[in-house]
Formats: structure tokens, C-alpha cells, sequence
């Protein structure tokens, strides 16, 4: 399977990833968010790695993350009912501070080690959170 470079920074991004398929546009903001004063942006993907070697990508994926400037959350889950299959949950406090991660050394050395273990990208979701437990509304 073939990954572009466009597809690899466009998904997933913290500190190993920005591994994933183009930006799908935005929902429109609520007048509830319009609100708020700024608009969180999220993103839920799956990632599928190469058979047997999804410990070794899901470590890649959690390593340096807090070193993200506007990340506020990043969550790595292993899929139980798929043994290839990774979940990552983001949310950031603005869609501007996820594409400046994607510039990062760090996130830039991840992508080059993580790409060779990913066999694919399903169910890619941008969101707007709006708040809940760890994030302020």
C-alpha cells in the first residue's frame, strides 16, 4: 500500500503520528461554541499496523507528547476486536496549533519511524469538542 507524503502529515499528528488521510472540512460552530471565544479542534482515527507490530507503532505514537504546544489531549488505544488496529482520539485548542505540530522535529523524526509499520487509515473524523473531563469549555 501506497502513502503519500500529503495523506502521512494530514491524520493523526501528536508526537509520532500526523500519519493519515487530508483534512476533512470542519462542521459548522454552533452558536453555543461561537460563544466560548475559541473553538477546540478535534480529530478520531483509526490506524491499522503491519501484523504483529502494533506495540511498537503505539509507542512511537505515545512518545514526546507533551511536548505540543495547544494539545490538550492525545489518547492512544489499542483496538480488542482488531489485533493490527490503533485508536487515536485528539483534541487540540485550535485547528492552527494541530498544523503547527505537523512542522515539528520531533513530529517530523516519528513520522519517518512510524510509516513503515502502518498498513492503513479508516474512520478519520474531525470534531469541534466543546468541552468534558481534562478540557475546559
Amino acid at each position: 500500500m501506497h502513502i503519500d507524503r500529503r495523506e502521512l502529515l494530514g491524520a493523526t499528528v501528536a508526537v509520532a503520528t500526523g500519519l493519515g488521510a487530508p483534512r476533512a472540512a470542519a462542521a459548522p460552530v454552533s452558536s453555543q461554541a461561537k460563544g466560548s471565544g475559541s473553538a477546540m479542534y478535534g480529530l478520531i482515527g483509526k490506524m491499522s499496523a503491519a501484523s504483529g507490530r502494533r506495540d511498537e507503532l503505539v509507542a512511537i505514537l505515545l512518545e514526546g507528547t507533551a511536548a505540543m504546544p495547544g494539545c490538550l489531549s492525545y489518547v492512544v488505544a489499542i483496538d480488542p476486536a482488531d489485533a493490527d488496529g490503533i485508536w487515536i482520539t485528539e483534541v487540540w485548542d485550535s485547528d492552527a496549533s494541530h498544523s503547527a505540530s505537523l512542522a515539528l522535529p520531533a513530529v517530523q523524526a516519528a513520522i519517518a519511524r512510524g510509516k513503515p509499520l502502518i498498513t492503513g487509515f479508516s474512520n478519520r473524523v474531525v470534531t469541534m469538542p466543546v468541552g468534558g473531563a481534562g478540557l475546559k469549555a
